[in-house]
């Protein structure tokens, strides 16, 4: 599986408010550079703290993409996956919908109930990992449902586990003209933190964009 993380951060490098509030970070043009990421991608993955805090839809916005999806022989619309551990997502959230395909990756401490609720909205439940998501083990199991190909937005959480077990490929970011600040504002990759054996990226692009930058890194 090919795993592209892409984000927008301000200048010190948040992605909303410490209130958890969004913030207009990307312009149009990085609106459409994001929806084509989206339309060539097989699904599009975030943690369950951005679909609380946002509920996005994770769908194709432009829908002159969807003809060339088709005509690849695919959905209309990528897959959308949720890191899950305890089964939170609402039953009534926007990634749910019937627009496409979803499936939440939840762990063992996931209660039955929750699963329950996840499956009758016609969701795919995968169960991976103990007190929180395997991720390694989840997205082997992405893979052999067919998704090769696997665009993940956010939010700072998942970014960094995702960078932690070594299962990123490319970093994009759009850095905006914005100064969040705020010690609990939410940052690129979040979690515990790296002390050593920090992920090793080779810069791939550097584009202006709108009013900021484009930064495309491979992963070593």
């Amino acid at each position: 599986m090919h795993v592209v993380v892409n984000a927008a951060t301000s200048v010190d490098g948040k992605l909303s408010t410490r209130e958890r509030e969004q913030v207009a970070i990307s312009g149009p043009a990085d609106f459409d550079r994001v929806d084509q990421v989206r339309a060539d991608s097989d699904a599009v993955m975030v943690g369950v703290g951005t679909v609380l805090a946002d509920d996005p839809s994770l769908t194709v916005d432009d829908e002159e993409q969807i003809p060339s999806r088709r005509g690849r022989g695919d959905t209309p619309h990528p897959a959308r996956v949720v890191a899950d551990s305890r089964g939170r997502t609402p039953p009534d959230a926007a990634i749910l919908d019937d627009d496409a395909e979803t499936v939440v990756l939840v762990s063992e401490a996931a209660s039955a109930d929750a699963i329950d609720r996840l499956e009758a909205t016609g969701a795919t439940v995968i169960v991976a990992g103990e007190g929180r998501v395997d991720l390694e083990a989840a997205l082997a199991e992405l893979e052999a449902h067919g998704i090769e190909r696997l665009m993940v937005e956010g939010g700072g959480e998942l970014i960094f586990s995702l960078f932690e077990a070594s299962l990123v490929d490319e970093l994009s970011v759009f850095v905006g003209p914005q100064i969040i600040g705020g010690r609990g504002a939410p940052t690129l990759a979040d979690g515990d933190g790296f002390l050593t054996d920090f992920p090793d990226l080779e810069l791939q692009a550097v584009d202006r964009l709108d009013d900021g930058v484009l930064l495309e890194w491979a992963v070593v």
